[in-house]
């Protein structure tokens, strides 16, 4: 299937780091979603009941992210990608986790993973 849906930009403000002042604030990480979804239904259908629900999905990264508060980026993007494959039965997604102003002169820095079958 070559149908997605995706969610860009996303920002969440959560303990994030591995660092003892890192522990102690809320930083910004950036989320890009890109998940397989077969839209013919909803397509036709017209009705939000037969979409995969960005807003509910958006809703469980923030909570997830927020609760997990990880120290790594990788533990971030693994946590995310099981939840959202076990509670919106997503086969197939491209997740990226950026940190911005993380390391001096670069704009961010992240991770990238893909995880499922299309």
């Amino acid at each position: 299937m070559a149908d997605t849906v995706f969610i860009e930009g996303l920002v969440v403000e959560t303990v994030v780091g591995v660092y003892d002042w890192e522990r102690e604030v809320a930083q910004s990480l950036v989320i890009d979603l890109e998940m397989a979804w077969d839209n013919r239904v909803p397509g036709a259908s017209d009705d939000v009941a037969d979409a995969l629900d960005y807003a509910a999905v958006s809703e469980r990264v923030d909570v997830c992210l927020k609760r997990l508060q990880p120290q790594l980026l990788e533990r971030a993007a693994e946590e995310l990608a099981a939840v959202l494959q076990a509670e919106f039965g997503v086969g197939w997604l491209r997740l990226a986790i950026r940190k911005p102003g993380a390391v001096p002169g670069a704009v961010a820095v992240g991770v990238r993973i893909e995880r499922g079958v299309r």
